[in-house]
């Protein structure tokens, strides 16, 4: 069984992409960056393997129909 995908938040998200807040969501809604899922009501984080895709090749990354929110807003996926 594969170990769970670690949901992180957006500290963690900017320390491993080493973009500001403004140009994570902006890429959201351009659709180059991994959509966030809601977490809580006013909570929300990305799939840690999510974040390790975009590092991993960030020119070619475009979010999938499985994972892409429209109009940037934040993915309404279960995190489990």
């Amino acid at each position: 069984m594969p170990a769970p995908d670690r949901i992180i938040r957006m500290e963690t998200v900017r320390a491993r992409t080493g973009l500001s807040r403004s140009t994570i969501y902006r890429k959201i809604k351009e659709g180059t960056f991994p959509p966030q899922l809601r977490i809580s009501i006013h909570g929300a984080g990305w799939r840690e393997s999510d974040i390790n895709s975009w590092v991993a090749n960030p020119v070619t990354w475009r979010a999938t129909n499985d994972n892409e929110a429209p109009d940037g807003k934040v993915a309404n996926h279960d995190a489990g």
